[in-house]
């Protein structure tokens, strides 16, 4: 199985200082990145930028990163965009809800911005685990 290119990639979080942050990491990687403040937004540009992967904030106000999820993978021309949940929100019982939920995987804040793209690629090509640890 050969590893999927990442190109693009769609940040969808509430907090403007960490999409600030994993911007300027992913950036540094040449990699063209898209941002959106809440859920509704993240669904948009999803539309229109079709990211080779999402990553998705769980805890967000009005449409949570579950709910932005499933709209997502309701839709034709995003269901096979690989999402990977980006969250505080890392007890075992959560992880487990979460990958029941077919995500690519689920990177645990607070992460480490110089390794966050080799974290994502190995997600989404299938060579790491569900559930990445941030910062260590």
């Amino acid at each position: 199985m050969s590893d999927t290119p990442i190109h693009k990639i769609l940040l969808v979080d509430d907090d403007t200082d960490l999409l600030t942050i994993t911007k300027m990491s992913l950036e540094s990687e040449s990699i063209e990145i898209e941002t959106a403040g809440s859920g509704a937004e993240g669904i948009e540009k999803a539309l229109s930028f079709q990211p080779d992967v999402i990553l998705l904030d769980v805890m967000m106000p009005e449409l949570d990163g579950i709910g932005t999820l499933e709209r997502l993978k309701s839709a034709p021309s995003t269901q096979s965009i690989p999402v990977i949940f980006l969250t505080a929100k890392v007890q075992k019982s959560e992880v487990e809800r979460y990958n029941e939920l077919e995500v690519a995987g689920v990177i645990s804040k607070p992460f480490s911005p110089n390794s966050l793209f080799g974290q994502i690629t190995k997600l989404v090509n299938g060579n790491g685990h569900n559930h990445e640890q941030g910062a260590a």
